[in-house]
């Protein structure tokens, strides 16, 4: 059987609109997913005082761009930790390959029950040192093949972790940190910092810092924070800490810790506030409770 042109054109034509109106059928349904379930944020927060009460919603107040949220719930989360620690392992950092080491075993002498390790060093290229494990002996071996030489590309070793490692656990995995053993120099990535930011913020992951004497001297850095700086924005902004590298031992207690006893999902729907904007992020608590989150929500449009 053969058609003539104009009947082509228009079974093309007919073909085309129903593709279009599938497409935004899915595209309608798919947001409308995303609408239903809201944001969600993880949640550091801890009872300050002696009261053994469950620490609920009502307790917490969250506030976009300075509006106020309303929490649809606060759950605690004893699912266990995935954690990366990226070690700057580049020629000039100011710390000897013995103090990594030693850093680094102390997180794998911390942690809990079902948690685990991936051990990451970066100079100009990230490098696996050991993958996901929760024996120390294994990780105490690994780390015989920690170095110093290069240049510290840590936007794009971050870029790595985030896409190639901790993503990929997602949304299965909702616990995840990296641990930075580093002073928070780049010299030479190709990711901008805001980007890498922005992605840790995005996917809900905690940078906690073990931070290393500044080799610039605060130096100023063009196009990106003061290496200091960095440190601070990628914890305080991801609702992480830092610590200096020679308390090793007490920060891998601590986050240890808090990893396992204090995290919690916070649900709340955003009203009045674009999902297209940049939003900031603030919560505080009930008097007798120390809360602690990301300071942003990043933009839904990539």
């Amino acid at each position: 059987m053969k058609f003539s042109a104009k009947q082509v054109l228009c079974f093309a034509l007919v073909l085309l609109f129903f593709a279009s109106f599938a497409d935004a059928q899915s595209r309608h349904s798919a947001k409308s997913i995303v609408d239903s379930e809201g944001a969600i944020l993880s949640v550091v927060a801890t009872r300050t005082n002696e009261s053994k009460e469950p620490i609920k919603p009502e307790n917490l107040y969250l506030y976009e761009n300075d509006i106020e949220q309303k929490i649809k719930n606060l759950s605690f989360d004893p699912s266990p930790s995935k954690i990366v620690v990226l070690v700057d392992n580049s020629q000039t950092v100011r710390a000897d390959i013995d103090a990594l080491k030693k850093a680094t075993m102390e997180f794998a002498y911390e942690i809990f029950e079902g948690d685990q390790l991936f051990v990451i060093g970066y100079d100009e290229k990230a490098e696996i040192i050991q993958e996901w494990s929760d024996d120390a002996k294994k990780i105490e071996t690994s780390t015989a093949t920690f170095r110093k030489q290069g240049n510290p590309y840590l936007f794009d070793a971050l870029s790595s972790t985030v896409s190639e490692i901790l993503m990929p656990l997602m949304p299965g995995t909702r616990k995840t940190a990296v641990i930075l053993i580093s002073d928070g120099l780049d010299r030479g990535s190709k990711a901008p910092f805001d980007k890498i930011l922005g992605q840790l913020q995005n996917q809900n992951i905690t940078v906690y810092a073990l931070q290393i004497p500044d080799r610039t001297g605060g130096a100023y850095r063009r196009n990106q924070p003061k290496a200091p700086e960095v440190i601070k924005q990628l914890t305080e902004g991801t609702g992480g800490k830092s610590f200096p590298i020679e308390e090793a031992q007490t920060a891998a207690k601590f986050i240890a810790d808090e990893m396992r006893k204090s995290r919690y999902l916070l649900s709340y729907q955003p009203t009045n506030t674009s999902s297209y904007d940049a939003r900031r992020l603030f919560v505080i608590a009930d008097e007798g409770i120390a809360v602690r989150t990301k300071k942003a929500q990043p933009p839904n449009v990539k």
